[in-house]
This record gives structure tokens, sequence and C-alpha cells, in this order.
């Protein structure tokens, strides 16, 4: 065993999505909303006017037979990528670079979105789903909209076999373990088991895991809102 409580689950097949949308100015037309495995979001299947054929991950609102658009020119309509310097302050949107050309970083899950709110410089400030505040440079690429699928997040597996077509086996907690299996086990009766804790015996509530001389740090202006 290398990964205890994963292994089995359905066989999944790997989709190319294209997270950099750079095929600027050849429109595309939505053929298909599909299921994808490999993520919590819907997966639209674009074919573009000369001819090739791409994934992206479906935003909230979008229709079979919908025409989308890429690059400076685009409008900033659903689904539509283009640099945050072209989009209006205020939109609400997702699969946001954080280098231009890289591909899109953050907010791809199911049923999230940031919000654009202002502008300073050569910067756009986007305050992200996590309630973090930070800088982005204006020539990254972002889509509009919210990510679809938002229902994901009220889905109940129903039954110990769905959890197991995912991959996920059955996961006993460290509180029920032996003092030798796990630093929380032991104990006469129900114990609290301590500092919530990994098997290795690092702290798993709490503990910052950031370091802290990141050089993004400065560009962040307002940090997570804590829980």
């Amino acid at each position: 065993m290398t990964v205890r409580y994963m292994g089995g689950g359905h066989k999944k097949k790997y989709r190319l999505i294209d997270f950099k949308r750079e095929k600027d100015g050849v429109p595309a037309v939505v053929k298909t909303i599909e299921y994808d495995p490999n993520r919590s979001a819907r997966i639209a299947l674009l074919f573009y006017a000369d001819g090739e054929k791409r994934y992206i991950i479906a935003p909230n609102g979008l229709q079979v037979g919908a025409t989308l658009m890429s690059g400076v020119e685009a409008a900033p309509e659903v689904g539509n990528a283009l640099p945050l310097a072209n989009i209006p302050v205020g939109t609400v949107i997702h699969n946001i670079e954080m280098r231009p050309g890289q591909g899109a970083k953050l907010v791809r899950s199911a049923g999230n979105f940031a919000q654009l709110t202002s502008r300073e410089g050569s910067y756009c400030v986007i305050k992200l789903p996590s309630g973090e505040t930070r800088q982005i440079l204006s020539a990254c690429k972002a889509t509009v909209g919210s990510v679809g699928n938002s229902d994901h997040a009220l889905e109940q597996s129903g039954k110990a076999g769905r959890s197991r077509w995912l991959g996920q086996r059955p996961h006993n907690r460290g509180v029920v373990m032996n003092p030798h299996d796990h630093p929380m086990g032991g104990g006469e009766g129900r114990q609290s088991g301590g500092h919530p804790r990994s098997r290795k015996g690092l702290y798993a509530k709490g503990l910052k895991t950031r370091a802290p001389k990141k050089l993004s740090n400065k560009y962040i202006i307002e940090r997570a809102n804590k829980k």
C-alpha cells in the first residue's frame, strides 16, 4: 500500500483541458457539455471555426450552440476569455492566470468565482473565493462568469459503494487506533485524542504551512477569511 484510504475505483481517461485559451480571434461553437471524472466542474467541447476541437471548463449558464471567443477583442460575456485589462471592474470571473500565458491556475472548481474589484497601475485587484484579495498582472487572462455545476457542494454520496467507485476506501479515525498506530490513539474508554495531528505527529489543524518569505506575499493585499 502506498497511499492510505485510496485505491480501486472506476477507470478514468484524462481529458486535456485548454486552460490557456490562446486561440485569439477564432470563434468557437459549444457542441456538448460533458461530465469529467477528473474534476468537480463540467467541461464543454468547443468546435473552432478553423476545425480544431478543445475542451474548456463549462461556466454557469453556458448553453450548447453558444459562440465563444478569446482575446483582446472578445466581448466580456460568459465563457469568453480575455486579459484582465479588458474586463470591466466588478465582473465575476474564473480560470485566472497568475502569469501571462501560463494557463489558468485559480478558481477552477465547481461553483467557484472571483471578482475583479479594482485596478492599480499594471495590476488588477481580485477577490478570490477564499476571501483573499490579491494583485494579478492585467496582462493575465481570465474567463468571464462563474464555474458551472454549483450543486456539486450539495451532493451526498448516498452509499458507501459510490465512494468506492471514486477510489475512496474506508477511512478509520486516528482516535480509534492504538498508541503505536497513531499519536491520537489509546486511552481507557473514549478519549479526546489531544491536539489533532497526523499519523506522523504533525499538527493537522491550524498549522501554517505557507513559506514565511514567499516572494508572492507582496501581491496579497488581504489574507483569506479565518473560519
